[in-house]
């Protein structure tokens, strides 16, 4: 079960905001209010287009797509004949660019009834723990995790005899909210519980923190969706991601 989408792009989204909530609005575009605030000082580019160092997260952020000059800051961040995340489908692309491809995915935001807690099997897991952790990825392949994502929040794991079997953590940080993300559990070790476990735990951490708990998941990732669901989480948002490439030199 992952709660990222299998893809190395991250979700532009076709919003279906609760009007009673305005602080959801921010989940709009939850990358740019990443990269502009708690990840501030991550974040490389200019003043339409924003993105994580390469070793950290393949993601990036995007102002507004309505701004004409926002295909030149594009090239100018990742240059000529290079893949970019988004645009959303609905955007009409400039000519020479292509899409390269395009996903469904879903946006879920925390209800009242999801019921966090700190597990106390979880450890956290930082810069020594990245071997253990790129080797669980490649094992149960959750979606982009790359050397320094662990730079972009807290990260937690159940390790049996050692090994690492299961990991969650923190991604993006738009304001007020955090993403739990990196949800996996090696395939030997699937059916315990262990991923339910530590979506629990950092969720209770973001609480305690004062922010509230959101995450992404594959449109067609039925059942990661009815247990986050399931757990207290609700769909806000019907999303798309992928990619586009840059026109060539």
């Amino acid at each position: 079960m992952t709660a990222t989408a299998p893809a190395t792009h991250s979700a532009d989204h076709v919003a279906e905001p609760d009007a009673a909530d305005p602080s959801e609005a921010v989940l709009d575009n939850p990358r740019w209010s990443s990269l502009t605030g708690a990840h501030a000082h991550l974040a490389e580019g200019n003043e339409l287009v924003l993105r994580y160092p390469v070793d950290v997260s393949p993601f990036a952020g995007v102002r507004s797509w309505d701004d004409p000059d926002v295909w030149d800051a594009i090239v100018d961040v990742a240059g000529r004949g290079a893949e970019f995340p988004g645009p959303p489908a609905d955007v009409v692309l400039p000519a020479g660019w292509e899409r390269v491809s395009l996903h469904e995915g879903v946006q879920l935001v925390e209800t009242e009834r999801l019921r966090t807690r700190a597990d106390d099997e979880a450890v956290v897991l930082g810069a020594g723990d990245v071997p253990d952790m790129l080797a669980l990825v490649e094992r149960s392949r959750p979606g982009p995790f790359l050397p320094r994502t662990y730079l972009m929040g807290r990260y937690v794991g159940i390790r049996r005899d050692g090994r690492l079997v299961a990991m969650a953590g923190e991604r993006l940080q738009p304001e007020g909210w955090t993403e739990i993300s990196a949800v996996t559990t090696d395939p030997d070790h699937r059916g315990q519980g262990l991923a339910t476990r530590l979506v629990l735990d950092v969720a209770h951490h973001v609480r305690e923190r004062g922010a509230r708990p959101m995450l992404h998941a594959a449109g067609n990732n039925v059942n990661a969706i009815r247990l986050y669901e399931n757990l207290g989480f609700r769909l806000r948002a019907r999303t798309a991601f992928g990619a586009v490439r840059t026109p060539a030199p």
